[in-house]
């Protein structure tokens, strides 16, 4: 699964881990991503998102049927 957001758009970031030695080496902070499934009533079917958990919070905030409508106005394949 990738690391991607379909609802706020938030991706990996990239940075380095540093070791007591001060080495560096490359490493990457991943969003918490969850496989997500709801009820759309308009489209009468549940749909499956890729949303990290701030994601959910704006599914709950505006109402999945708004979360849709964007989503759906953005050319996003549900």
């Amino acid at each position: 699964m990738a690391a991607v957001c379909q609802v706020t758009g938030k991706i990996p970031g990239f940075g380095h881990s540093i070791s007591h030695s001060h080495r560096r080496t490359k490493r990457r902070f991943d969003p918490n991503v969850q496989k997500k499934t709801y009820f759309v009533p308009s489209l009468g079917r549940k749909i499956s998102l890729n949303v990290s958990t701030k994601g959910i919070k704006v599914i709950d905030a505006r109402g999945i049927e708004s979360v849709v409508k964007d989503l759906i106005a953005k050319g996003v394949k549900l």
